[in-house]
């Protein structure tokens, strides 16, 4: 048998150290008159074979029946006894934590409907206060089976909670811009202060404060606001992308492709954009009015340098030519619209 531990207490706390098991190996022998010393601010709890059993606060306690009620009454001593009994015992950190720091991540989404590409991540950061309320119970939920649990251990949890809260009080304020949201920053503050002291407490935790600096809009490609954004609104977003990409290719190739993947994006997103993508909206409106008709002069000076076709065969081929084209995306519909009138009039005649 292991030497029957006879006083104990742990007085190097760590900063950010929640709870701390002796012995660290587990399994520490105990009897009837050990010693535990527990610091201010601590509480030590007893835990046998995962099961969480009595609690001691501050002090100098000499372990009898009378601080172990329920151990004792477990192993069925009786008062008085020297019988050695084998549990771990957690020395539980109970002052306030302050400044633990918090972030974003993964940001906060907030849909902007009408504006934008219809999503803006929010990104932001701060502090809070918090500390451990009810020993047992934190020792419950976290610390059995660890030898050291610091706030890093947990702090995706307690994180994960906390963004839960911002995003549904976001949500439900009706704000559509970072100017908005940061304008709410001292009503967001209060808000998460009645609503985590709940779920803090369900973990054997208080919270006590918050800080949030301003929010800022992350900077994000396409390909990382897919996730975020409606199927609809990424095909929107995407053809614009495609659209202003061909008609900055000053080629002939880039001419026919802008004039023809472009055309009609602007009336389907017109209504949906910012001052500034407007702007680029209409030059692009007009970049591709001067491809079109660029593309016309050079699809009549190809048919004027080759023999007019006679019969309604070669007629009928062209035709169909154009109907491949105008599925390949390789001419605009207006284009398409005006040659195939003009070869079904002369097909007709």
């Amino acid at each position: 048998m292991a030497r029957i531990i006879d006083v104990i207490d742990h007085v190097n706390v760590m900063d950010d150290e929640l709870t701390y098991r002796e012995p660290q190996a587990g399994g520490g022998d105990w009897r009837m008159g050990s010693q535990v010393i527990v610091q201010e601010s601590q509480a030590a709890v007893f835990v046998r074979q995962g099961e969480v059993l009595d609690a001691l606060g501050p002090g100098n306690h000499t372990l009898s029946t009378a601080n172990l009620p329920i151990l004792s009454s477990l192993i069925g001593m009786v008062t008085g006894g020297r019988n050695p009994f084998t549990a771990d015992l957690y020395f539980v950190n109970q002052k306030d934590l302050p400044q633990v720091p918090w972030g974003t991540n993964p940001p906060i989404v907030m849909e902007t409907p009408g504006k934008g590409m219809g999503v803006v991540l929010l990104v932001t950061h701060g502090v809070m206060d918090i500390g451990i309320d009810d020993p047992v119970r934190f020792v419950r939920q976290y610390a059995i089976g660890k030898p050291i649990l610091r706030i890093p251990d947990i702090k995706d949890r307690l994180q994960s909670m906390l963004l839960g809260e911002i995003t549904t009080l976001i949500g439900s304020a009706d704000v559509t811009s970072v100017p908005e949201v940061n304008q709410l920053l001292n009503d967001l503050e209060g808000a998460l202060m009645a609503r985590l002291n709940e779920k803090f407490g369900a973990l054997g935790m208080r919270f006590k404060a918050i800080e949030i600096k301003p929010f800022t809009a992350k900077e994000a490609t396409l390909d990382e606001l897919r996730n975020y954004m409606s199927i609809e609104a990424y095909e929107r977003v995407r053809r614009l992308d495609i659209a202003q990409a061909a008609a900055q290719n000053t080629g002939a190739g880039g001419a026919l492709a802008g004039a023809g993947v472009g055309l009609g994006v602007g009336q389907s997103i017109g209504a949906t954009l910012n001052p500034e993508q407007a702007a680029l909206q209409q030059q692009l409106q007009q970049q591709q009015m001067m491809m079109q008709q660029m593309m016309m002069q050079m699809m009549q000076q190809n048919v004027q340098q080759t023999a007019a076709p006679q019969t309604r065969e070669q007629i009928q081929a062209i035709l169909d030519n154009l109907d491949m084209r105008f599925a390949n995306g390789e001419i605009s519909e207006e284009v398409y619209k005006s040659l195939v009138a003009k070869w079904q009039a002369r097909l007709n005649g």
